[in-house]
């Protein structure tokens, strides 16, 4: 492992306390949400999605509209867009989806949980969540990225206030591009990155996780349904500053290095066949034997002895084909 590695390794293991100002539960609201009583034994119990759970109140705050293809396409799609930038880097990115983030009392026991829509891990092998039933705020590495989808919801006076409190590094707040009837007033299509500095977020216009990807580009990745040139070339261009800060690239990665390699196996057959093709045409040339255009055409399963043995001999285009036709 390198130092870099190493350097990074402490950076992200990192595990900032839970402020002690976190806001009380009347000052937070959940918009597009219905609160619902629910015990702790219930909420073990419960397989659904849901936004906040307290242990104090016995509440649990549930998205009012039904989950839709338009709230959950943002979360997949950043799924498969982080992992194509891992892949160039040469170290996988993970997301591990709408898992449980806890917060535990003074006696250890679960105070407050909430579910994102999404969580990015750059270095999945660091986050200890293995065999773990949620993230635990102050034991597991936070993610690198949180996203939430404001489709018919608002986190920003509710779900981003704990998450700035709990000391989350980063969050996306996505506003899909398909309106919805119940969606809030003012939310309109877009992505806010808020960055964590000095216990407190601020609005930025391209993330610190991804150094260069900015909000106006994200939003847009999320929402193509057909991924375009421009866009396959700005993960690549992420993938390979992230890999040059961490000394990978895509030939560490099992699967590009792979097609990589073939590729180039490919390459050279092509140039070797080319090669030989052409000297077979200078062959009759100087013979001065007539030949038609793309003559002889490619013949990589034919000996290379065997090819020039019958440009040397034949006297026309047609008997060149009759000789190497011959066992």
């Amino acid at each position: 492992m390198t130092a870099l590695h190493e350097r990074r390794g402490s950076e992200a293991g990192k595990r900032p306390a839970v402020r002690s100002e976190e806001p009380a539960l009347s000052e937070l609201e959940f918009i597009g949400c219905t609160a619902v009583p629910m015990t702790w034994q219930e909420f073990r119990r419960f397989e659904g999605r849901l936004e906040v759970w307290d242990a104090e109140t016995e509440t649990a705050w549930m998205v009012c509209e039904p989950t839709s293809p338009t709230h959950e396409s943002p979360s997949h799609g950043l799924a498969g867009l982080v992992e194509r930038i891992g892949a160039v880097r040469g170290s996988p990115i993970k997301c591990f989806g709408s898992m449980d983030l806890l917060v535990r009392d003074e006696h250890g026991k679960p105070r407050r949980i909430m579910q994102a829509d999404q969580t990015v891990y750059l270095y999945p092998a660091r986050a200890e969540l293995l065999g773990s039933s949620a993230m635990v705020v102050g034991q597991h590495n936070y993610p690198d990225v949180v996203l939430e989808v404001d489709h018919t919801t608002d986190v920003r006076r509710g779900k981003l206030r704990l998450y700035e409190a709990w000391g989350f590094p980063e969050v996306w707040v996505e506003v899909p591009d398909r309106p919805a009837p119940s969606r809030p007033r003012g939310r309109l299509p877009g992505l806010t990155i808020h960055l964590r500095e000095g216990g407190a977020y601020r609005e930025s216009p391209a993330s610190r996780a991804f150094p260069g990807w900015r909000a106006a580009a994200i939003h847009e990745a999320m929402n193509e349904v057909e991924p375009s040139g421009w866009m396959h070339a700005r993960l690549e261009h992420l993938g390979r500053t992230l890999g040059a800060r961490d000394g990978t690239g895509p030939d560490d990665d099992p699967l590009l290095r792979s097609l990589r390699g073939e590729s180039r196996e490919e390459g050279r057959k092509e140039g070797q066949e080319e090669g030989l093709a052409e000297a077979v045409r200078e062959i009759l040339r100087l013979r001065g034997v007539e030949f038609s255009e793309g003559f002889p055409g490619a013949r990589p399963e034919l000996p290379k002895r065997l090819v020039l043995a019958a440009a040397l001999a034949c006297d026309s285009e047609q008997d060149f084909h009759a000789r190497i036709r011959k066992p």
